[in-house]
């Protein structure tokens, strides 16, 4: 059996609470001969920023680089508001993304059955919902130049953001899209604004090219705006949609919220294919923050960490039996009624971090 390095960054906020329990799970695929891993721990925002002055140090930096996959917690609150801004919590995330190549952010929003009253949209339209974004992660208005505020003769201050694509950025999401969509219902929505940026009618044009390829799949090509719409007007008509850094982070936020709580949703982070091995760089995370609020309170719910895991099981390790029992074991365990505070709705008794970690076990026992 392989042993896979995997680097564990539980960050800040309810980061640690949540990666102990996917060390629980993470003894139990050992234990049972599902998985073999080389753990290494390490600090990341503010409780890097706190022992070293800056949000990954160059040790941890060198780990992640030779990992098999990292999985990160959350970073951030209150107590660094006031450090420089280069040494920000959220400076670490954005430099694992940046030094690995993490181009291609995977968002799925799934809606269990026993969750589907959870959601802000009525039962019909959600239960069953199984969509994946594909959010190209390090190009676009978050990265271009210029990027600047500067202050005009009148007195005035101007703020320019750059919306900059290459052909071959968008060509590698695009290819990262329709795989996906391969091993899913074989469809794929574009989403951009072609009808009124220059960006978009490059991205609709090397999309459609790309497509050439993949003539088994369903390509559609869907303006951002109207499908921010139909994500809360009829989502499931969705299977995969790929967008670019801005509307992929928005997009992505509307689709995490029809299933109820972010704290259901785990995403990936994935680089380009080695071209000896074929392995990817990759980081692995809740959508969530670290909810400063509850933390050290054993409220946080584990699911999209665990969750997170499975899809590292997935996309990194080539376990794919291994992160269809664990999800099946996070379904099983919902199924039977577990609910954290976030998910347990009004009046109802809510489990702890712990307990919906030993739920989880308990069902992968049991599977």
């Amino acid at each position: 059996m392989a042993t896979f390095k995997l680097l564990l960054l539980p960050g800040d906020g309810i980061g640690p609470e949540v990666m102990a329990e996917v060390e629980t799970v993470i003894s139990h695929l050992e234990r049972t001969g599902l998985a073999s891993f080389a753990i290494e721990r390490d600090l990341v925002g503010g409780a890097a920023y706190d022992a070293h002055g800056k949000a990954i140090s160059e040790e941890a930096m060198r780990t992640a680089q030779a990992a098999d996959a990292v999985l990160f917690g959350a970073v951030g609150g209150p107590k660094w508001a006031g450090v420089p801004y280069d040494a920000r919590p959220e400076a670490g995330l954005l430099r694992l993304r940046k030094e690995l190549g993490l181009f291609a952010n995977l968002r799925p929003a799934i809606c269990y059955p026993a969750l589907a009253d959870a959601s802000a949209l009525k039962r019909e339209l959600v239960e069953g919902l199984d969509l994946m974004i594909v959010r190209e992660l390090t190009g676009g208005v978050y990265f271009g130049e210029p990027k600047e505020i500067v202050t005009l003769e009148t007195g005035e201050k101007r703020a320019v953001d750059t919306q900059l694509y290459t052909t071959g950025e968008i060509d590698r999401i695009a290819r990262v899209a329709f795989d996906l969509a391969r091993a899913r219902g074989n469809k794929v929505s574009s989403a951009e604004k072609h009808n009124v940026m220059k960006t978009g009618v490059l991205w609709k044009e090397v999309v459609t090219k790309v497509h050439a390829d993949y003539q088994d799949v369903a390509l559609e090509h869907i303006l951002a705006d109207n499908c921010a719409m139909q994500l809360v007007r009829a989502p499931k008509q969705f299977d995969v949609i790929v967008c670019d850094n801005l509307f992929g982070d928005i997009l992505s936020d509307v689709a995490a919220m029809l299933t109820g709580s972010l704290g259901m949703l785990p995403s990936a982070s994935l680089g380009a294919p080695d071209p000896e091995t074929g392995k990817r760089k990759s980081l692995y995370e809740p959508v969530h923050g670290s909810a400063p609020d509850i933390a050290g309170q054993g409220l946080a719910n584990p699911i999209a960490m665990i969750g997170s895991l499975a899809m590292a099981l997935r996309y990194s390790f080539g376990l794919g039996e291994a992160a269809d029992r664990l999800e099946a074991a996070i379904k099983s365990a919902l199924a039977g009624g577990v609910r954290t505070r976030d998910i347990a709705g009004p009046g109802a008794n809510a489990v702890s971090t712990k307990d919906m970690g030993a739920a989880i076990v308990r069902a992968l026992e049991n599977g």
